[in-house]
């Protein structure tokens, strides 16, 4: 079973997964392209996958004829089995890896990527995404809910069939914890949230601006860690993603669309991730958290100045990268 252990010094949590368990030699296997008929994501290969755990289809589960499908992840990360037992060893605090881990497969086109899709099969995506969020709340043992992407093998992903993945965890993650700090130390202040203070300030300036709607706004931040990293807000404060209005869905998938095809036309189709941040599952956090997509090229590596200082060094300007996102000639 899968395992919590915290650090004592720093309070950072680690998911030891030995279900996933590597050799040494297994770190250093190069990628491996899955044909259409090996790979587990492609129509007709529905038995290589757990049972889905929901689909968009009109046939049979577990059978050809769908256009999505939500699978648990054939090796998680967690998992639903056991009791949230915590133990301490002197020092050292762990937990059963309580959780679920599972895939949303945007697509049976096994040559195909979520930005490529038609709109409308983005805003099925999203669909799920909400779905399965709202779904995975009803477990009272999970307290964080995150939607991610891994794009690429250098981004993490391994198979190249498009698919976004979604973790439920049993504790609030350190990074989402100092993000609603500083959110409500500023709301605290201000009794305004920070993020529509900063879309405010951007509107304003319009250097880190990408692309906007009428309900989203693409921007890259003041001080990005990435190079051609950007953010895509709800331009109305919202805390939680799975409450976007299914009105709102079609903005959203537009500009989602829009803001990784600007990526792809101008870094040539980068790896990338994409992670979803939202409020945890429990608690107030609605006056001052703004939810939010960070997209994030993988376009450099952490070296030995970034692990032992924890600070990001970003070779390209913000302000440049926004006028070449925004400038570039995008094709559907």
């Amino acid at each position: 079973m899968p395992e919590l252990r915290k650090d004592p010094i720093v309070n950072r949590w680690v998911i030891i997964s030995s279900e996933r368990g590597k050799r040494p030699k297994d770190f250093s296997t190069p990628e491996k392209k899955t044909s259409h008929k090996s790979c587990p994501f492609c129509e007709g290969n529905e038995q290589l996958t757990p049972p889905e755990i929901m689909a968009h289809r009109k046939n049979a589960p577990d059978s050809p004829g769908w256009t999505l499908r939500v699978v648990p992840n054939k090796y998680p990360a967690l998992t639903e089995e056991g009791g949230m037992e915590q133990e301490t060893e002197g020092l050292y605090d762990k937990m059963n890896g309580i959780g679920t881990h599972e895939v949303v497969i945007e697509s049976p086109d096994h040559d195909t990527e979520l930005e490529l899709l038609p709109q409308t099969q983005i805003v099925s995506s999203l669909e799920a995404f909400r779905e399965r969020v709202l779904a995975l709340k009803k477990n009272n043992r999970f307290r964080y809910i995150l939607i991610f992407k891994n794009h690429g093998e250098s981004a993490g992903a391994s198979l190249e069939h498009t698919h976004t993945q979604l973790i439920a965890l049993p504790i609030v993650p350190e990074v989402v914890s100092e993000e609603i700090a500083g959110c409500k130390k500023h709301y605290e202040k201000k009794e305004h949230c920070i993020y529509c203070d900063l879309i405010t300030q951007e509107l304003k300036d319009g250097r880190r601006i990408v692309c906007q709607n009428e309900h989203f706004i693409t921007l890259v931040p003041f001080a990005p860690r990435f190079p051609y990293e950007m953010w895509l807000l709800p331009r109305l404060h919202s805390a939680r993603f799975e409450e976007c209005e299914t009105r709102h869905l079609d903005a959203l998938a537009s500009l989602f669309k829009e803001s990784l095809l600007r990526m792809r036309t101008v870094l040539n189709a980068p790896p990338y991730n994409f992670v979803f941040h939202t409020a945890p599952v429990n608690g107030n956090h609605y006056n001052y958290y703004h939810w939010h997509i960070e997209i994030m090229p993988k376009l450099t590596k952490m070296a030995g100045f970034e692990q032992g200082t924890g600070f990001h060094i970003n070779p390209t300007v913000p302000e440049e990268s926004a006028k070449i996102l925004r400038e570039a000639q995008i094709k559907d």
